[in-house]
């Protein structure tokens, strides 16, 4: 809970003499109407660690008795605790299921999750969200991910700890990736379930990269069309429409002229090496794909084979990046906008989800107050955030030297620092030590 005590330095006196100033002991912290706030969520977190410790004590006090009695019993006991619990919380027995299973779960096989649940250092969504990934996740990777999960979970909004998480787990399993997605694609499949009114729901399981192409290619020609005089559908009606027309006509005729050149794009990011040497590739990161997260070595080889609908990144000096155009235009050309959002992956507002691909980029300092257009001006927001940027009373800026870091000061003095995912490459040319003099004699 916060504390009501923080001790702070006394103003210095306007007249200079120090008269009138009350000891430094005499001040205390007056919390606002957001401190007010944020204590009431950590005592909620604190209470609920104590709910799940209850709720673990309850279920072995019951299943203490069914010791010997054979399986059938012990299940028959633990439905009868999921059946009171639910009676007596006044709530599903599905939820009072999952209740059961985040309490057993982080009292018995996560204690570091729980302590900082019982802390207040997390919300009771990130020990959720911890769970239902680690469960996952083979018991020999356990070491190398729960540690440095506890601490993202202490630091980030629930939303960026989801994909953090997510992004931990599959690097640390980057080395089985390979052959567990081999097996995954051999489950590929397409299928109809029916709704109402005529309605139903075409679902594709298939590999991750192909879908998230496909939506994108969906998303941009339906924007296209969206936009045109006359358009009365919505975004979400046109792209339904879209995917019917392409799927069941097989051409783009149905599509009006101006979007039928457009294709998909993805971003694959892989360390140039692994491109080039088995043997490297094992020591670098593993590939990402923008939106996604880790993929195959294999299926980023093939990406990256020459098809123009990829944006390949690679991490390796490069010649021709466009880091800056000074004060000569406005708008970042295409190689700058890509970089920013690349550097990003997601909306620079703290905890948004939205991918950078999706934003529009903004200049720290403003075109009309002598910004420039160039990497350490430029960083990508939502159309959302980028109002709230412009129109209120938080004070946005991007942190000089620190690699695209955009620091959110809010209306109530609060301070918040968004991080980009990736970092650009920096390349120096060392300057050659001087000889060493040669003795004479």
């Amino acid at each position: 809970m916060a504390d009501d005590t923080r001790e702070f330095e006394p103003p210095p006196d306007p007249r200079g003499s120090g008269e009138g100033i009350p000891d430094a002991a005499e001040w205390v912290f007056v919390p606002d109407a957001l401190d007010l706030v944020t204590e009431t969520a950590t005592m909620m977190s604190v209470l609920a660690a104590q709910r799940l410790l209850r709720i673990q004590g309850m279920r072995q006090e019951q299943l203490a008795e069914t010791v010997g009695r054979g399986v059938g019993v012990r299940d028959l006991v633990e439905r009868s605790i999921r059946l009171e619990l639910a009676a007596a919380m006044r709530i599903t027995e599905y939820a009072a299921g999952r209740l059961i299973l985040l309490a057993d779960a982080l009292t018995c096989r996560y204690p570091a999750m729980w302590d900082a649940l019982s802390a207040g250092r997390i919300t009771e969504k990130h020990a959720e969200v911890f769970v239902e990934a680690i469960d996952q996740v083979p018991a020999e990777f356990h070491d190398q991910i729960i540690d440095r999960a506890v601490v993202l979970a202490g630091s980030e909004p629930v939303g960026s700890f989801r994909r953090a998480l997510r992004t931990l787990i599959d690097t640390v399993q980057a080395a089985t990736l390979e052959a567990r997605h081999q097996d995954a694609v051999k489950t590929r499949r397409i299928w109809v379930e029916p709704g109402v009114d005529g309605m139903g729901t075409l679902s594709v399981y298939a590999p991750l990269v192909e879908l998230h192409a496909i939506h994108g290619r969906a998303t941009a020609i339906a924007q296209t069309i969206a936009g045109r005089e006359g358009e009365t559908r919505t975004l979400d009606q046109v792209r339904a429409d879209v995917v019917c027309d392409l799927l069941i006509d097989g051409t783009t005729d149905a599509i009006p002229p101006e979007a039928r050149g457009i294709r998909a794009t993805v971003v694959v990011t892989v360390p140039a090496l692994a491109l080039l040497d088995e043997g490297a590739a094992k020591g670098c990161d593993p590939p990402v794909v923008e939106g996604i997260g880790p993929i195959p070595l294999s299926r980023a080889r093939a990406l990256c084979g020459g098809d123009a609908k990829w944006m390949r990144v690679l991490t390796h000096p490069e010649t021709g990046m466009v880091l800056s155009v000074g004060r000569d235009r406005y708008n970042a050309p295409s190689g700058l906008r890509k970089l920013v959002k690349w550097r990003a992956d997601r909306c620079m507002a703290p905890g948004c989800g939205i991918p950078a691909s999706r934003c529009e980029i903004d200049h720290q300092i403003r075109w009309a107050d002598g910004g420039h257009t160039c990497l350490d001006n430029n960083a990508p927001f939502c159309k959302g955030h980028h109002l709230v940027k412009d129109n209120s009373d938080w004070i946005v800026t991007q942190i000089a030297g620190s690699g695209g870091a955009i620091q959110w000061a809010s209306p109530t003095g609060r301070v918040y620092i968004v991080k980009p995912e990736r970092k650009v490459p920096v390349f120096r040319i060392e300057t050659p030590a001087a000889p060493e003099p040669v003795p004479t004699f």
